[in-house]
This record gives C-alpha cells, structure tokens and sequence, in this order.
C-alpha cells in the first residue's frame, strides 16, 4: 500500500468540507495515510478560525473537528533539525516543511492543497533528479 503524507490543508479540506476534497480524497484512495503529530494541533487552529468566523455554526464545525480522531492516520515523529533545515532550503514555515520532510524521509507522495508547500515539493523533486 502506498504511503502519503497529508498535511493540514488537505485533511483539513476533508474535514470541514472545503473546496479541493475531492481532489484529496482521490489522491489518498487505496493509501496508508501518514502525517506529522502537529497535524491535530493545525486542525485545531483552522477550527477555531472557523468558529470565529461563523459562530452560528459553530457546534457542527466542532463536530465535524471530533470526527477527524476517526480518520486513519498514522503519526510519525520528524527529526527537526532537519525539518530546520528543509524550511531554510524551501523557505518554507518548519511547520509546512515537517510535511515535506516526512515524505521526503517515508518515500511518499506529499498531498497537499497550499501551492506554496506543492512548488517547493515539485522543485525538490526535480533537484534530486539527474
């Protein structure tokens, strides 16, 4: 079974329902799914963000956040040092590169919804390419 790395943008999209799950769900058919353990802090955030921004739905916003303990992902522990590094190289945030470096370091394909994260992903890839 193949391995992906799903960070928050996109299991968040799976929660909360948003625009580009379908694409997620798609990419993660039929693969063991893997993230870094902040992946429950980032959902955390992006629902009280949602909270805050339409409190009439805020209890079906909470529930749909207590349904994300039912998905099957594994959390696995990165080496920050070289996430530090990884964040320096892409520029990215350490948060944003925990990801990348967790699929980089698992042999995984990385499935996300930010375009920043996907460029940096795409030009590491053609890197190690000769």
């Amino acid at each position: 079974m193949p391995v992906r790395v799903a960070d928050a943008s996109a299991v968040g999209a799976l929660v909360f329902g948003e625009p580009g799950a379908d694409r997620v769900v798609h990419r993660l058919a039929g693969a063991s799914l893997v993230a870094p353990g902040l992946l429950g802090f980032e959902l955390a955030s992006i629902c009280l963000k949602k909270m805050r921004a339409h409190p009439p739905k805020a209890a079906q916003i909470l529930a749909a956040f207590r349904m994300a303990r039912r998905l099957a992902i594994e959390f696995v522990d990165v080496v920050h040092e070289e996430v530090v590094t990884l964040a320096r190289q892409t520029g990215l945030t350490t948060y944003d590169a925990s990801y990348l470096w967790l699929a980089r370091h698992l042999g995984g394909d990385l499935v996300t919804l930010d375009e920043r994260v996907a460029r940096a992903a795409e030009a590491l890839a053609r890197r190690r390419t000769p």
